[in-house]
């Protein structure tokens, strides 16, 4: 078993998955997609887009209550994403008695 290359191995995993993070983009709407929210690996929102059938005078609070549903729906997208990519980082790179 050579430890080293093992190191090196997992620290070459680590950058390619750091790369697949930074490219990242997720996004996900609400009501029906009058709210839409784009969001990269690193959690920033880059664009939110909003339907004109999101302007409800009678009801500004639902604006805001769109607007929250899809930039955390968003960042659930990132998580789910970022723990798939993670999944078989560390799968080739047992150490002696774990299992």
């Amino acid at each position: 078993m050579n430890i080293a290359k093992m190191m090196k191995d997992l620290q070459k995993a680590q950058a390619r998955l750091q790369q697949d993070i930074d490219a990242l983009e997720v996004e996900a709407s609400s009501g029906g997609g009058v709210v839409v929210a784009r969001m990269n690996g690193k959690k920033y929102l880059t664009s939110l887009r909003l339907s004109p059938d999101a302007i409800t005078p009678d009801d500004p609070g639902l604006v805001q209550d769109l607007v929250l549903a899809a930039v955390n729906e968003a960042s659930r997208k990132v998580d789910a994403e970022i723990q798939r990519m993670t999944e078989g980082l560390a799968g080739g790179f047992k150490l002696p008695g774990m299992g």
